[in-house]
């Protein structure tokens, strides 16, 4: 199974996958954590050019674009689907969602195209479950800085967070069944709570 997190900046995806893959495999379930970019030594590569190097602020959306499928597809094919057909839980810290999220309702770029590239860059590869972290992006964003972890797309105006967070929420909305939206303004505990229930649940269905 692939489960996927998203969310805005600042949403608590890092400290919430880490509380769940410990719940997972306290029920004996054999569970693989990665994220995006990176997840692979092409894909840390990548990583370091799209958000660590502040100084590329004159990348072209095209460029980020084509940059973030080039890792998403080298994690695919060298760790997630092996893990997957291994039996593995796979959980990943952003997927192709953060595409059409960020670079199709953020920058405005055709989002028919972006699903056609991200069908091709995945092999058709989308995950079983995703849980969006909804949280305000001007607090996330304060977050983030409060925490000393600023990266590149972090210095994108308000206007655009904000358009990236709506477009998370008309992707769940259009998708229920594979969605699941956690409020993720409120306490770490009771948000852990709630996506533990939601995985369980999932899991249990699925005859996991």
């Amino acid at each position: 199974m692939l489960i996927t997190f998203e969310g805005p900046e600042g949403s608590g995806k890092t400290t919430q996958i880490k509380a769940l893959a410990e719940h997972l495999c306290a029920q004996g379930r054999d569970v693989l954590t990665t994220r995006e970019p990176g997840g692979t030594p092409i894909g840390d590569q990548v990583r370091a050019v799209l958000l660590t190097n502040l100084e590329n602020t004159d990348m072209h959306p095209r460029t980020e674009i084509l940059l973030f499928l080039a890792a998403r597809a080298q994690l695919v094919e060298q760790v997630i689907r092996p893990a997957a057909q291994a039996g593995k839980v796979v959980i990943c810290d952003r997927y192709a969602d953060s595409t059409l999220a960020y670079q199709g309702y953020g920058h405005g770029a055709d989002r028919d195209l972006l699903r056609r590239l991200l069908d091709f860059a995945t092999g058709g590869l989308w995950p079983d479950l995703t849980l969006l972290l909804d949280l305000d992006p001007e607090e996330g964003l304060k977050r983030k800085k409060l925490g000393g972890e600023w990266n590149r797309l972090d210095a994108y105006t308000l206007a655009f967070h904000q358009r990236v967070r709506a477009g998370y929420l008309e992707l769940a909305a259009r998708d229920p069944a594979r969605w699941v939206v956690v409020d993720a303004a409120r306490p770490a505990e009771q948000v852990q709570a709630e996506i533990r229930r939601a995985v369980d649940a999932r899991l249990a269905h699925a005859g996991h």
